[in-house]
């Protein structure tokens, strides 16, 4: 390593580089975020369903992100596992306006958790957003934390979801934050806990 190098090291102006696994259930926004946080002059104005995945890389705060958008479309579900032995963090996003498919959504996270690959990376930190905060007929991220059963389990291990943050303690680490893709709203918070995450 060279001096500019340990020198840059020194001074963090080097990016850390993370992969981050963008999951969720088909139209719960999670292309639309992943555009949201893209530079202003590299998003794209229509955002479609994804089929299979995207993959985009872009910088955030002190992070280079390498972001796997993963379809959520039930046919597609299965092609989540094979990200999951590479990745830094997870991030999941959910429609908290659909209440009736929350319950799909916990059973997805669920076999997340009991994954092989997921169960050895215990640390791994977990961001949640409640998306679509705006409409009408959302639920509030704790509510939201209550359907996915954040309330229980190894989640319960170091914080509550009433005040929305989880320590990485014994368990794993995880925050919810509402989020309005479209606006942007509520996306810095949750990014930046995840950056803090993954820069410890």
């Amino acid at each position: 390593m060279g001096w500019l190098e340990k020198l840059a090291n020194w001074l963090q102006v080097r990016k850390k580089e993370a992969s981050i696994l963008c999951i969720g259930l088909d139209n719960s926004g999670k292309s639309t975020i992943i555009n949201r946080l893209k530079p202003a002059n590299a998003r794209i104005e229509d955002v479609v369903p994804t089929v299979g995945f995207n993959v985009e890389t872009f910088s955030t705060g002190k992070l280079f992100v390498t972001a796997y958008d993963m379809s959520g479309q039930g046919r597609y579900r299965n092609l989540w596992e094979r990200y999951y032995k590479n990745c830094d963090a997870v991030v999941f996003v959910v429609d908290s306006t659909d209440k009736l498919r929350m319950a799909v959504a916990k059973e997805e996270l669920s076999q997340l958790l009991n994954h092989r690959e997921m169960k050895r990376k215990k640390n791994l930190p977990v961001l949640f957003f409640a998306n679509k905060c705006d409409l009408r007929q959302s639920c509030s991220a704790v509510k939201c934390a209550q359907l996915l059963a954040l309330d229980r389990g190894e989640w319960t291990r170091g914080g509550s979801p009433v005040h929305k943050t989880a320590s990485a303690g014994p368990g794993r680490p995880w925050h919810i934050c509402e989020s309005n893709a479209l606006t942007g709203e509520g996306l810095q918070e949750g990014i930046q806990w995840l950056t803090d995450q993954l820069m410890c």
